[in-house]
């Protein structure tokens, strides 16, 4: 039962991930060209896994969440957009197989969304980003970065409960 379940809340994160980066990202960037407004792919879960199918392009409504969050694609997309960027950026190192990350992550969304743009949340997979984890010195995972005009003013390391984030974010913004 615990697999299953398990299963199911890594499809989850994936779906979730990979609708973020497809909502987020703009038509002439898109990693897919060949998809056009009139055909969407849509991914569902099953019991034997994810699918992907097409159906009619329909209204997508977002939340506050999907605006605030982001995942970096690159070294210049964290540069970009974590680095130079003008609001202060939480940073949140994470893997897939790491279970304490995927309590912290969506808690983390949460609070971060409650700032209304006054922070925004960048999500950094270190499987996939193996030379920014070592850049920025993460030697476990979650680890959450406070950044403030392209450095480093805070750190932690582990879960935290909603008023130790509260705190966190309050110090990043004030």
């Amino acid at each position: 039962m615990e697999t299953i379940l398990a299963n199911m809340m890594a499809q989850r994160l994936l779906l979730r991930r990979f609708l973020a980066s497809v909502i987020s990202r703009k038509p002439s960037q898109g990693r897919w060209p060949h998809l056009t407004s009139r055909a969407l792919q849509t991914p569902q879960c099953s019991p034997g896994g994810l699918t992907v199918t097409l159906s009619p392009a329909r209204t997508m409504y977002t939340t506050r969440i999907s605006l605030t969050t982001f995942n970096i694609q690159d070294g210049p997309d964290f540069q970009d957009r974590v680095v130079n960027s003008e609001t202060p950026v939480v940073v949140d190192f994470h893997a897939q197989w790491c279970g304490p990350c995927k309590i912290l992550g969506p808690r983390l969304e949460k609070m971060v969304a409650k700032q209304h743009g006054k922070v925004v949340m960048a999500k950094v997979d270190i499987d996939d980003h193996t030379d920014l984890a070592i850049e920025y010195e993460v030697s476990a995972v979650p680890t959450v970065l406070a950044m403030k005009n392209g450095d480093v003013v805070d750190k932690f390391v582990g879960i935290k409960d909603e008023d130790q984030l509260e705190a966190f974010l309050k110090k990043l913004i004030g």
